[in-house]
């Protein structure tokens, strides 16, 4: 045997110590690079499932039982510093039973004189009831582009998980707060048209949601309540609900309802018919059109109110 037989033997064994060694490292390396290069989609994946950070889930209906707690959700918005864009919500807040399917507006106006791309960033505060904030619909799904001075009014869906109520940890709940800050998209190719909210048909599904939110703190359907019933509103003569205090400004107007005295009405009232009463004027197009989509619906309760 040569002389040099081991040491060639010993010198091979540590190269490829060396070779595992540098392969083990770029492999770790690799692994911690992907990691790095996908941490921000991989906690927010974590995030949506958890509701850590006040990260809200997403339903793709709202089946749970509705409770008889109630609890105020007020809404925040705001837009990344040199994007420009308006954007604001409809209404500053609602108030819901847990469990029960609202439906609420923000307004977005493109500024500028050249279509913009944006993506909307959202939690919820207090963040612990990040796990029970469920979305079924909403704009920040989705890259949104908006036209050169175009302004929309975009739905948002959504609903608080009843088993909220049964958390000891968020007994002390009584306000969430919804919170959104569109930036500049960096996917403009994948965006959607938000004009496709404007162009949407009136619906009943959600004016009827709008109703409950909106518009049931003063009516009900069959009973007087600080507003007249409106079950078969649409065709009856304004004034006309027999044991209902109408001021004479109404009772004398000579108006019958429908979708387009129905729309001046929510509009301005007390433009429409001076001397009214009513308080409550609805100024966005798009919740007007649903909640008189919603009404359109409706029939007297035999017995009821004509």
């Amino acid at each position: 045997m040569p002389v040099h037989s081991v040491p060639d033997r010993r010198g091979t064994a540590q190269r490829r110590r060396k070779l595992a060694t540098l392969a083990g490292l770029c492999v770790a390396v690799g692994v911690m690079t992907t990691l790095v290069s996908y941490s921000v989609t991989l906690y927010r994946l974590f995030c949506q499932v958890t509701g850590a950070g006040g990260y809200t889930a997403r339903a793709a209906t709202d089946t749970a039982t509705q409770s008889s707690r109630m609890v105020t959700v007020a809404f925040n918005t705001n837009v990344a510093p040199g994007m420009p864009w308006r954007f604001e919500p409809v209404q500053r807040q609602v108030r819901v039973h847990l469990g029960q399917d609202a439906l609420v507006f923000f307004e977005a106006e493109n500024l500028s004189d050249a279509p913009v791309v944006g993506h909307a960033t959202f939690n919820v505060t207090p963040e612990k009831v990040g796990a029970y904030f469920k979305k079924i619909q909403c704009f920040c799904f989705t890259e949104e582009r908006l036209a050169a001075h175009q302004k929309v009014e975009m739905p948002v869906d959504f609903f608080v998980d009843p088993r909220m109520g049964s958390d000891a940890n968020t007994a002390d709940v009584q306000t969430i707060t919804l919170s959104y800050t569109f930036f500049t998209s960096r996917q403009p190719n994948d965006a959607e048209d938000l004009a496709r909210f404007d162009q949407a048909q009136p619906s009943a599904a959600a004016g009827r949601e709008l109703f409950a939110t909106v518009c049931s703190t003063c009516h009900s359907l069959n009973a007087n309540k600080i507003g007249p019933p409106l079950n078969g509103v649409v065709g009856r003569q304004a004034g006309s609900v027999s044991g209902y205090p109408y001021s004479s400004a109404l009772t004398q107007a000579q108006v019958v309802w429908n979708a387009a005295t129905l729309d001046k009405w929510l509009t301005n009232p007390r433009g429409f018919i001076p001397g009214t009463t009513m308080p409550l004027s609805i100024p966005d197009k798009v919740r007007r059109r649903d909640i008189i989509a919603y009404l359109e619906t409706l029939q007297p309760r035999s017995g009821g109110p004509s």
